[in-house]
């Protein structure tokens, strides 16, 4: 039966069949077939995008449509014959995206087949591997890796203090980034909508310095179901302070304020929420507690 969700869709006229993108899916939802990278399942297809970023020409995209639901069983079953490193880096992708249903289902494959887990679960679940770069370990996309910029002053301009950056993560983008990076933990968070920095002027010393953000487009932006179990996962797991929703005073952004209520509905506890509306001539319409 199938549902709609999202999966990666690829533009044959754009693929050369280098096979990068395969090494990058390690759900082995992707072969190179006849010089050209294939889906092979549905099933096997978590639509994460991991292999997106090792495509070098941009062949690959996310699209939500009608597809067989991914199977986490399924892919473990194919995963176990590549041995330990290839499970951890699966396990490693799924945490980075939030994917706790997947996860649980995946350790519950390994107890019930006797599988040696690579990681030690409840250290696993509870605070992630991380980098010299003080983040997590890539899933797969150097765009998506987890940065930790805050004790970084590489966003400064000398001699112009007011033009240095506030920007202390990467990647912003609410679809690639993690809620376990640890510059999200108790932290306050801006989840903001894709055109309000060009709006407003002094967006960065106004709005981000001090804080985590993420950035979405409610109108253009597919898959937005993901991105209410994103704002989920940051207010249970990272454990965030407060959330400022920022949008533009088109109808359309209205979506973003939405989304974000109705992650804090079902979570598990309750963050502040304020909510400012940037005019489309820059100036601030209004700014409330939602």
């Amino acid at each position: 039966m199938k549902t709609k969700r999202q999966i990666i869709n690829i533009d044959e006229s754009k693929c050369d069949g280098c096979g990068n993108c395969v090494t990058g899916c390690h759900e082995g939802a992707l072969q190179v077939i006849d010089g050209k990278a294939r889906l092979i399942s549905d099933l096997l297809c978590d639509g994460l995008g991991a292999c997106i970023g090792e495509c070098p020409r941009g062949a690959i995209k996310i699209e939500v449509r009608e597809a067989v639901p991914y199977d986490e069983a399924k892919v473990m079953e194919g995963m176990v014959k590549h041995g330990p490193n290839t499970i951890k880096a699966h396990l490693q992708h799924l945490k980075d995206h939030a994917q706790k249903t997947f996860l649980k289902q995946a350790f519950d494959y390994m107890k019930e087949n006797n599988i040696p887990n690579p990681m030690e679960e409840e250290k696993y679940m509870a605070h992630g591997k991380t980098h010299k770069h003080g983040g997590h370990e890539p899933c797969g996309c150097p765009g998506g890796r987890t940065i930790d910029l805050r004790d970084s002053s590489a966003g400064e301009e000398a001699g112009n203090p007011a033009a240095a950056s506030q920007l202390r993560q990467w990647p912003v983008q609410l679809h690639l980034a993690s809620p376990m990076a640890p510059y999200f933990q108790k932290a306050d968070v801006v989840v903001a909508a894709d055109c309000t920095a060009f709006a407003y002027g002094n967006f960065h010393n106004d709005f981000m310095k001090g804080k985590a953000i993420v950035i979405a487009c409610p109108k253009l932006d597919e898959g937005q179901e993901i991105y209410v179990e994103k704002v989920q996962a940051l207010i249970e797991d990272a454990r965030i302070n407060t959330l400022t929703v920022v949008t533009m005073e088109v109808p359309c952004c209205g979506g973003l304020l939405a989304m974000v209520k109705q992650a804090a509905a079902a979570a598990g506890r309750k963050v502040p929420i304020k909510s400012v509306v940037i005019g489309i001539q820059g100036g601030i319409k209004s700014e409330d507690w939602a």
